[in-house]
């Protein structure tokens, strides 16, 4: 009797105590809510009620024989909760509603996605772990993140989440929490961990605060051991405690008790605190206030199994104070020994009531008196939404931490004076990474089994990148380096500039002995793909710098420092729906692609899609030939026929026009003196640059080199093998007398003029500005152009001559020439009268991938400024950008084509703006950008494959169609 008094006054005292604190499982219709209770605690037998103390585990991934496991434990046991384990979404969803069906009172469905549902399930999406949240400075986005996490697990019919850790992490060597925490600071852990409470909570899924009363400093795993925590209890409450206190007042819904041996709480050191009165009772709800669920650790871990029978045990943690027994090992053996428990007085029924009401007040809020079950339709696409991705993108680009940057490496500038090598140290997957870094400029990987032989590759280099990649698995994986990573990483340190990138937990760190000569220093956290792509973009400055590091790296780097860097306006790269870009909607140009390829409009192709600075789609299609030998790649270069006007010559004359050496105004004579007296001499600038100088359209030069009968090229003009007088490389084995360069420049300055004015496209001009500026600038063009705006840009594949830089297979065909140069043109310009000035014209000649052309088309739209640097004034462009004979039915700007004044007139999908400019070129390829709409468009194709009769793309208007269908993808803002 006097037992059974002293828990009915324990149940009391709780009651009073916590009645003074938050109640966070009260509902907002109160009474609603204890008139459900209410009705079903009074009905429920013992039996019933004890069933409701224990959530067992559940898998989806098991046989029929567990399934019928459950279903006992439910309806024979009166189970009241699940803990659903691995297995995949669908299963998981099938099974919650048939062991709901099963349930007489709506099952509280339990999980532990500390990063989201993919600790647990297949299929689903997989966010960071909490150290590299710990990083993040804002915490709204910790909220969004628990928000989202709770929307997937509503979603899933989960009703607690065991998450957040709130443990804070001081012992680097903790082998079970580590990345599982916010971190080292007591501040940094609490906000982060209310944050995602709140977030979670708002979708009506609980969260659960862990492992109370803190796992943070345990050198050991409570999975396998009692882990011993001798601190006394002023200690514990300036840490451990600290952020429980703070998660109280904000309204965490329920808690889990760890197993662990606190002496300075629980005197019994054989006793785990997750079954001590002192610690869950006394502790938690009387001097805490917690008025919550209390819910054990899992009572299959070592760390609680160690003490006694199964049974026992669970016995032992309901006397203790806790409300819920996580995945009890022996339900019926328990039920057993509770009932005996009862008869002996050591447990009351009023005792059990106590922690049922609790229970079906949490079930109460999370929805359980309204059940539905979970539809089972496209889970897959609900789990994994685009806005995850939206999200966990936002989530890194917080993370990543600067922790050294001495040289101001970072983010790297003056691409021109850079030759970048990257190293990679550790044993996990590091493809993302690279080719990341390889969007942004030329980056060779450097890699040798011989520490001497790697020095002696190096040697060209002045910036190493050095990637430290781990496994990125789960959160346990080792972080360390071995002992030869670490001799590597310092003696490459010593002799070049280098910027280590750590993909892993910044615990590693602790095993460097020195950072003197490590320049650069970035704690990426974890080696995730999007980890991997967004670290490499902040070292080009895609994007700020803004982490901070959640704990210290011994002395040389407390906890919170990090170094904040600004954006450089060089190109992010993302998915669609972070540029308002609809992905569904541009999966219609995978449509027009399947036409392309199917038609054989083309072999291959490029597309590349930016919008507000983010390449939201790089992609390529079909091969190099018909053969299908080699599959398009998005590094693979193309010749770009009459894009090389937009995106060589004319960066170059607007430069020149600012620097006054070739004004608009200016007239061929000016320019060229040798026009002068000829019937071209006052034609300006301006005029050719808008196709309004009555110049002809072209000048096929090559026939007149040509036997007129045979068509075969004469060999007063041509040489298979390159002499003193036949010095001009034309195509493989193919070379023209070095003379006849001038007589193109002669024949275009005799050739007649068009009679009449008005507009009329043509190449000649460009063949003169080519020579206006080497004379200008005294240096050819090719190098002039690449060193003027392509080595700082990082377009380090756009050139001119690519075989000069790259391999043929890097390098898409053209045409099979069976009219001039009788061979497959392959890094050979198509272009009949570039190539008889060598491969190097002002009006064709340039090779690139559709990157590069991105990189050029954004300098633009960005009024002349990219990567940190301004190439060209804004009032340049604007210039350059405006039609200056509209009234004549010029639709032209300076150089830029630009939209159709007459709407019979395709050159542009009709969809963009008066103020987008851009050009096409003959081979099939095409560019533009639109200041309005912010994006940018380049697609790349060898319509002129294998003859360049083949017009089925021009006259299917198939790249404007594309063009239409980026502008239809706009997302209504």
């Amino acid at each position: 009797m006097k037992k059974k008094l002293a828990l009915l006054l324990f149940t009391l005292f709780v009651s009073y105590a916590n009645a003074q604190t938050v109640d966070p499982l009260l509902a907002k219709d109160v009474e609603a809510q204890n008139i459900w209770v209410d009705s079903i605690l009074k009905n429920m037998t013992i039996d019933e009620k004890i069933g409701q103390l224990f959530m067992v585990q559940a898998y989806s991934n098991l046989d029929k024989k567990h399934e019928d496991f459950i279903i006992e434990m439910i309806e024979k046991y009166h189970v009241g909760s699940l803990i659903f384990m691995q297995g995949t979404p669908e299963k998981q969803a099938a099974l919650n509603n048939k062991y709901q069906e099963a349930a007489k009172v709506p099952l509280l469905i339990g999980f532990d996605g500390e990063w989201g549902l993919n600790m647990r399930l297949d299929n689903t999406y997989k966010f960071p772990w909490n150290m590299t949240l710990g990083a993040i400075r804002n915490d709204s986005l910790i909220q969004e993140f628990g928000a989202q996490v709770g929307k997937h697990c509503k979603r899933l019919g989960i009703h607690v989440n065991f998450a957040p850790v709130v443990d804070v992490n001081v012992n680097p060597a903790n082998p079970i929490i580590g990345n599982r925490s916010f971190g080292e600071s007591k501040e940094n852990v609490t906000e982060k961990a209310i944050a995602f409470t709140k977030g979670m909570q708002s979708y009506g899924v609980m969260a659960n605060a862990k492992h109370f009363p803190g796992h943070g400093d345990t050198a050991s795993d409570s999975h396998h051991t009692l882990p011993v925590l001798n601190f006394d209890k002023a200690r514990l409450d300036s840490i451990e405690l600290y952020p429980y206190r703070k998660i109280f007042d904000a309204g965490v819904a329920s808690v889990m008790t760890a197993h662990l041996n606190i002496p300075s709480l629980e005197p019994n050191t054989s006793l785990p605190t997750s079954l001590s009165n002192n610690v869950v009772t006394k502790l938690l709800q009387q001097e805490m206030g917690f008025n919550g669920l209390i819910i054990t650790d899992g009572l299959n871990m070592k760390g609680a199994t160690n003490y006694a029978t199964s049974a026992e045990i669970d016995l032992a943690a309901i006397q203790a104070g806790n409300d819920l027994l996580l995945i009890p090992q022996n339900v019926p053996a328990s039920i057993a020994l509770f009932k005996k428990a009862l008869e002996l007085n050591t447990l009351t029924e009023e005792r059990i009531d106590f922690s049922v009401r609790k229970i079906l007040k949490a079930k109460y809020w999370a929805g359980l008196n309204n059940y539905k079950p979970i539809e089972q339709e496209h889970i897959h696409e609900d789990l994994n939404a685009v806005e995850d991705e939206l999200l966990h993108r936002e989530l890194i680009k917080n993370a990543i931490t600067i922790v050294k940057n001495e040289k101001g490496n970072i983010p790297v500038t003056n691409l021109e004076n850079r030759k970048i090598a990257y190293v990679k140290l550790g044993d996990a997957e590091n493809d993302a990474f690279v080719n990341m870094l390889k969007n942004y400029t030329k980056v060779d990987v450097i890699s040798d089994l011989n520490l001497a032989n790697l020095s002696k590759k190096l040697k060209p280099y002045n910036l190493v990148i050095v990637g430290f990649h781990k496994s990125n698995d789960h959160p346990w994986k080792s972080y360390k380096f071995t002992n030869k990573e670490l001799v590597w990483l310092q003696e490459i340190a010593r002799q070049k500039e280098i910027i280590l990138n750590v993909f892993t937990s910044p615990y590693s760190l602790l095993q460097l002995k020195s950072f003197t000569n490590i320049k650069g220093i970035v704690v990426s956290y974890q080696n995730s793909k999007l980890s991997q792509e967004l670290s490499a973009q902040l070292l080009f400055g895609a994007f700020d710098a803004k982490g901070k590091l959640p704990v210290s790296i011994g002395e040389n780097f407390k906890v919170n420092h990090g170094l904040i860097t600004n954006k450089l306006s060089r190109f992010e790269y993302t998915i669609p729906e972070e540029a308002g870009l609809s992905s569904k909607k541009l999966a219609l140009i995978d449509q027009f692609a399947d036409t392309i390829l199917k038609e054989k409009m083309a072999p291959g192709f490029q597309v590349f899609v930016a919008r507000k600075g983010k390449v939201v789609l790089q992609k390529s299609y079909g091969y190099h030939t018909y053969e299908k030998t080699f599959q398009v790649k998005n590094s693979d270069l193309y010749d770009l026929a009459s894009l090389t006007k937009i995106l060589a010559s004319l960066p170059l004359i607007m430069k020149a026009e600012e620097e006054q050496k070739i004004p608009l105004t200016a007239s061929l004579r000016d320019i060229l003196p040798s026009f002068a007296n000829s019937n071209k001499e006052t034609v300006t600038v301006k005029e050719i640059l808008s196709h309004y100088g009555r110049l002809k359209a072209w000048i096929p030069f090559y026939i007149d080199t040509q036997d007129s009968v045979t068509g075969k090229n004469l060999p007063t003009f041509y040489s298979n093998k390159k002499t003193n007088k036949f010095q001009i490389k034309v195509a493989e084995k193919l070379f023209i007398t070095k003379s006849y360069k001038d007589s193109i420049y002669k024949y275009i300055k005799i050739a007649d003029q068009r009679e009449r004015e008005g507009y009329k496209y043509s190449d000649l001009g460009y063949y003169l500005f080519k020579e206006a500026l080497e004379v200008k600038y005294e240096k050819p063009l090719d190098k002039l152009v690449d060193e003027t705006f392509y080595q700082s840009l990082g377009a380090d594949r756009t050139t001119y001559l690519p075989l000069k830089k790259f391999t043929r297979n890097d390098i898409v065909p053209t045409e099979i020439d069976d009219y001039y140069r009788n061979q497959l043109l392959q890094g050979y310009v198509h272009d009949m009268g570039a190539a008889m000035l060598g491969g190097v014209a002002g009006h064709a000649g340039l090779f690139a991938n559709a990157n590069d052309v991105g990189k050029i088309m954004q300098m633009y739209l960005q009024k002349g400024f990219y990567g940190g640097k301004r190439y060209l004034k804004p009032e340049t462009i604007n210039k350059f950008n405006t039609r200056y004979y509209a009234d004549k039915k010029v639709r032209r700007g300076l150089g830029f084509d630009k939209p159709q004044l007459n709407p019979d007139v395709k050159a542009t999908c009709g969809c963009v703006s008066d103020t987008s400019f851009g050009h096409s070129g003959f081979t099939g390829t095409y560019t533009w950008a639109d200041p309005e709409s912010e994006i940018v468009y380049v697609f790349l194709s060898n319509r002129v494959f294998p003859h360049m009769d083949n017009r089925g793309l021009i006259k299917s208007n198939m790249r404007t169609k594309i063009q239409k269908a980026i502008q239809d993808a706009i997302i209504n803002e």
